[in-house]
């Protein structure tokens, strides 16, 4: 979703060989499947059981996060947004390839903060790293990072299955890590200095660092129809999910969860709530369900530490509609001149 541009400068800095850098640093990472990455590819063995769940993400300074923000919590974002796709399909993390795009200047010393961030984030997720490749650029710092899930047969959450008559609703809330981007990127604005220092640092720490709702997951293979992980903007991810199910909904604005911090941004500066809910990098779980299935997975959220907000429905499917999804707010139809970040 972000805009975010230009690789800072830095002097020039000599970077452990490739072999040394694998040996040393990524092969402590290393699962069972990355054979202590000594081979030059992974060997997965999937449970009788159970099915492969995959999902790949290019992150690239300038497009998805500063080069200067903090090598760490580069790394978490790198592994959160796989994860987060991970927990939207109901599945338990595997492993995961690396792929590192590094540019020559980029510092040892941060190559080294991220591979040790990375690692931090993989244990405690147990997802470890599998192989991967890297590779030096003349251009910005890239990282693609393919994840691997396990899930029960044939009970993937798929995106495809909302039916009609389903509740909509999302975890946690919404726009916090878009309003944290502008934080960044236009730190002038009137409503960033009229907000105080704690406020500033949820929504800056909402940017940086994806929560994937992988505590979530089983829940939602048991209760949930449909489900994606809302990663380019609530309206347009949810509009993709209704055309991809073939169904129509329709959402009430005054229902979207939002946290005290994007209140409080919200009351300085009304125009912001087209970046709350188009912006995206929420990394939240939308989801749909059976009205009879709200308890149960209202108190499952709980158990998880999550608040889990009904915010519309699916509806009966209205002979082509030019939108899938109708957005009202008291009592009115809204538009917006987009609906999630697109990258074309």
């Amino acid at each position: 979703m972000a805009k975010p541009s230009g690789f800072p400068k830095t002097q020039p800095a000599k970077l452990l060989s490739e072999d040394d850098m694998i040996a040393l640093w990524l092969a402590p990472l290393a699962g069972p499947a990355g054979l202590g990455l000594r081979d030059d590819a992974a060997l997965i063995t999937v449970p009788a059981g159970f099915q492969l769940v995959t999902t790949v993400d290019a992150l690239v300074a300038g497009v998805h996060f500063f080069a200067d923000d903090p090598p760490a919590s580069i790394a978490r974002k790198v592994l959160g947004v796989n994860l987060s796709d991970l927990a939207a399909k109901g599945s338990t993390p595997f492993g995961f390839l690396l792929s590192m795009t590094l540019p020559k200047q980029w510092p040892q010393q941060d190559l080294r903060a991220f591979i040790e961030a990375l690692g931090v984030m993989a244990r405690a997720f147990e997802c470890p790293l599998i192989g991967g490749d890297t590779t030096a650029t003349s251009g910005p710092l890239t990282f693609s990072l393919t994840a691997f899930g396990l899930v029960p047969d044939g009970q993937m959450v798929k995106r495809t299955t909302a039916q009609t008559g389903d509740l909509i609703a999302v975890t946690g809330t919404i726009g916090d890590s878009a309003l944290g981007l502008l934080l960044k990127s236009d730190p002038d604005a009137a409503w960033i200095k009229s907000m105080p220092a704690h406020a500033r640092s949820f929504l800056r720490d909402r940017y940086l660092h994806p929560q994937p709702r992988l505590a979530f997951a089983p829940s939602l293979r048991r209760y949930a129809h449909a489900a994606m992980d809302v990663s380019d903007g609530l309206i347009g991810d949810l509009a993709k999910l209704l055309r991809a199910s073939s169904q129509t909904g329709t959402i009430d604005v005054e229902t979207v969860p939002f946290s005290p911090a994007a209140e409080q941004a919200l009351l300085q500066e009304p125009s912001l709530l087209q970046t709350a809910l188009t912006g995206g990098d929420d990394y939240e779980i939308l989801l749909t369900f059976p009205p009879n299935h709200q308890e149960a997975l209202q108190q499952a959220a709980q158990s998880c530490g999550l608040a889990l907000t009904v915010i519309g429905s699916v509806d009966r499917l209205r002979d082509a509609p030019s939108s899938p999804l109708k957005i009202m707010r008291q009592g009115e139809a809204m538009s917006f001149t987009h609906g999630s970040y697109q990258h074309f």
